[in-house]
């Protein structure tokens, strides 16, 4: 065989791979643009489904529930960054499962059955992260927002000539500003859920320990502080709810990557490969975390 022969060869596999992974783009693709379409077709009740928080806070002020267009295209920019996002929501299983079908040819068994339980458990907590923001969060924070209202001495917004009641500032909310802000709330916490998530499978990688974690705590307590004044509006109430809730998801990758530890410790005792003197002298070494696979 030639050596441009053994070229062709070696570059099959490359073609063959690029190929597969064009198709599954393809479908991924598709398949966001069916939900965009979707999604676009009900805009409008979604939208009103999504000022639910806001009309609950106006309603305990006596208020109507009401946003503005500021512009003549805001409207049709609104439906269009409602269909992005939900088309991508309700993509997501079948993109899931494209990117899965990719990628499992080239995993072991045992690689196969430690992947799908994150797999399933990513979407859960970005929903939960979701409906935590949309539920918990959300109404907490536009209540702090809307009580920097300034209403007339009569309780109520002065209006004509009654300019000797005080002055009065009320809300008239642009619809644009308004879905920005509750899908950055959304999206934001929906990532912070995914730490639990990224952590174990880090741990169960070999890449992060539970003694690590714990060992950096004070560092991450600061980091986890900067990204909530990053990730969500300058207000100290919504800062503190992310803190404490992304710290205590912390706590819980710290529990949940102790627990895989032990599971790979027994595991690694009842096949004859632990060996304490070296585990205790390499506990982050990823070779010995993955000596279970290589059994299996």
């Amino acid at each position: 065989m030639s050596k441009t022969d053994e070229i062709d060869d070696s570059t099959a596999p490359l073609i063959e791979h690029l190929a597969e992974l064009r198709t599954r783009l393809i479908h991924s693709v598709l398949a966001f643009i069916v939900g965009m379409v979707i999604c676009f077709t009900v805009a409008t009740p979604v939208f009103n489904f999504l000022t639910a928080p806001l009309c609950q806070v106006l309603a305990e002020s006596g208020q109507d529930c009401a946003l503005i267009f500021i512009s003549p295209q805001e409207g049709f920019f609104v439906a269009i960054k409602i269909s992005f996002l939900g088309g991508f929501i309700l993509a997501f299983p079948y993109i899931g499962f494209q990117m899965w079908r990719f990628v499992a040819p080239g995993l072991y068994k045992s690689e196969k059955g430690a992947f799908l339980p994150f797999l399933v458990a990513s979407p859960f907590m970005f929903l939960l992260g979701a409906s935590f923001a949309f539920y918990v969060v959300t109404p907490l924070a536009y209540d702090f927002f809307l009580g920097f209202q300034q209403f007339g001495s009569g309780g109520e917004a002065v209006v004509g000539e009654q300019v000797n009641q005080g002055l009065s500032v009320v809300f008239q909310g642009s619809a644009q500003e308004y879905l920005n802000l509750t899908i950055k709330f959304i999206v934001a916490f929906g990532l912070c859920f995914q730490l639990p998530v990224l952590l174990t499978l880090m741990g169960k990688a070999g890449l992060v320990s539970s003694e690590g974690l714990g060992a950096v705590r004070k560092y991450a307590v600061v980091a986890i502080l900067v990204l909530a004044a990053l990730v969500t509006p300058p207000d100290v109430i919504t800062q503190i709810i992310l803190f404490v809730v992304v710290y205590g998801l912390y706590e819980i990758s710290i529990f949940l990557v102790r627990r895989v530890e032990a599971k790979r410790e027994a595991k690694l005792r009842a096949e004859g490969y632990y060996d304490d003197a070296e585990m205790e002298a390499h506990p982050d070494d990823p070779a010995l975390a993955e000596a279970e696979d290589g059994k299996g």
